[in-house]
């Protein structure tokens, strides 16, 4: 009996029939992702040829892009506030001579 039919026997024993081999392969890739690895060292790392074929491995939930946007947003937010500063600080130079 091989790796593949063993999975199968406990999964479908622990009535879960959808899980096999490849569920772990599906986890491990979307949490590859979460950590904000970038998909081609994904796709690298699962040796995929194409990035298209990581797609399909990688489950990213609506939280989980939510978050990501939240992170970028919260970085524009902060660069903006240092780009006014900046120039709030020239124009204040600026009056000053």
């Amino acid at each position: 009996m091989d790796l593949v039919e063993v999975v199968r026997r406990i999964a479908l024993a622990a009535d879960v029939p959808r899980f096999s081999t490849h569920t772990t392969r599906h986890l491990c890739l979307t949490d590859l992702a979460r950590m904000g690895w970038e998909l081609h060292a994904i796709a690298t790392f699962a040796s995929h040829r194409h990035t298209d074929s990581t797609l399909t491995y990688i489950h990213l939930s609506g939280r989980d892009l939510a978050d990501k946007l939240s992170r970028g947003m919260e970085q524009i937010h902060g660069w903006r506030v240092q780009m006014l500063a900046r120039v709030g600080e020239q124009a204040a130079g600026t009056v000053a001579l």
